[in-house]
């Protein structure tokens, strides 16, 4: 039986994606390891994943909001996430390369986490990018003022990686696609939301986004009870956004007050902080870890933070959005969302207000039956992809 190890950091919406490529590839008779903080233990090995933590015990969320509620400026926040996580992955090194050895294939993620071991070690890699702005335009001919624009940034992306090529007495590397695999990139992304970039070499694959249908999921009595009582409601996900370092009742009272003037029932999850001593009026309800698959199915639809794992959720399971991004990637993945027609123009996250939201919420209302349609339809698409098994054919094809 082959052996793949698989990296990925970050806060849930970073760990999902490969939690359905594992449990596809384990399917398909591939002895997996899933690789990420501590505090993912849980999650994964629900799955019925084995996993193997590195670096620090730390709650990764709490430590998200902490930074993100420092700055307002979405690049500034996701700089500083990535820095974070860069010294996690630097720490890790010698674990990661222990983890690393006797593997057939190390699939590395957005971090880029395993790549130099699997270097050391000889061991083939591919490669999964969610932000196709990370990916080089090699087929292009650059002028000069892009080639230079180009170079300072690759060189300040391969900074963290030389850190730990040094460790291993390597040569550094002047960009970090110098550590990518020369084999394969995996794009989790649907052809019918981004074209393919006519200047990415032909070793970058669209496979269509990667879900699961979650079938076993059974809700509580009285989160069935709450639908069954009315129509179907908005659905409030803010995901890791909506983790809070200490509570933020100023923030869900713009939520509350917003569904209330539009007549909007609401499904809210996250803010257990101020959730636990917050009374909520009868036409809303709180919810814990609910799958999306089962949950979003269930609204009419989606106030979200448009990171990657929400985004691909709602255009898989077809239900409308309205994107309020954080950070800098979230704000990409909010602006491929308005191009399908599925959602409504996004609210900056600094500019979040009971007006905004009540704004945003007629506007849904008033081109709603647009854009259900537009979501159905591209729902039905995405599954005739099926990217979780094209995306296992391609790594198998890798393998042989």
């Amino acid at each position: 039986m082959k052996k793949i190890a698989m990296f990925t950091m970050g806060t849930r919406g970073d760990v999902q994606p490969y939690i359905y490529l594992s449990k596809a590839l384990i399917g398909r008779g591939y002895e997996v390891t899933l690789v990420s903080h501590p505090c993912w233990r849980k999650l994964v090995e629900d799955a019925g994943i084995v996993f193997m933590p590195v670096g620090p015990d730390i709650d990764i969320e709490k430590e998200a909001a902490i930074i993100r509620g420092k700055t307002s400026n979405p690049a500034i926040s996701i700089i500083k996430c990535m820095n974070f996580i860069m010294k996690i992955i630097q720490g890790s090194t010698q674990e990661v390369y222990k983890i690393c050895k006797g593997k057939d294939l190390i699939i590395v993620t957005h971090s880029q986490m395993g790549a130099v071991e699997a270097g050391v070690l000889g061991i083939p890699t591919v490669n999964v990018t969610l932000q196709t702005e990370m990916i080089g335009e090699k087929l292009k001919d650059k002028k000069l003022t892009e080639k230079l624009i180009g170079g300072m940034i690759s060189h300040f992306a391969a900074g963290p990686y030389n850190k730990i090529r040094k460790v291993y007495g390597l040569k550094p590397i002047k960009s970090a696609e110098e550590i990518m695999s020369n084999k394969l990139n995996l794009i989790p992304i649907s052809k019918y939301v981004i074209e393919r970039n006519p200047y990415w070499e032909e070793k970058n694959i669209l496979t269509g986004y990667w879900f699961d249908e979650e079938e076993n999921y059974t809700p509580d009595d009285k989160l069935t009870e709450f639908l069954e009582d009315g129509e179907k409601p908005a659905i409030l996900a803010l995901g890791a956004m909506s983790f809070e370092a200490e509570s933020e009742k100023e923030k869900l009272d713009m939520f509350v007050k917003a569904f209330q003037k539009t007549g909007c029932r609401a499904i809210i999850q996250g803010f257990q902080k101020t959730l636990a001593d917050y009374e909520l009026p009868g036409t809303m309800i709180a919810c814990g870890s609910v799958p999306h698959s089962w949950l979003f199915r269930q609204g009419k639809f989606v106030i979200h933070h448009c990171g990657f794992g929400t985004s691909s959720a709602t255009l898989a399971y077809g239900i409308p959005s309205i994107p309020v991004p954080h950070v800098l990637d979230q704000l990409g993945f909010a602006m491929q969302l308005e191009k399908t027609g599925t959602a409504v123009k996004h609210i900056k996250s600094k500019n979040l207000s009971e007006e905004a939201i009540i704004s945003a919420i007629e506007e849904m209302n008033r081109t709603y039956d647009n854009k259900k349609e537009i979501a159905k339809s591209l729902s039905d698409k995405i599954r005739e992809e099926d990217g979780l098994n094209e995306a296992v054919r391609l790594i198998e094809n890798v393998m042989v």
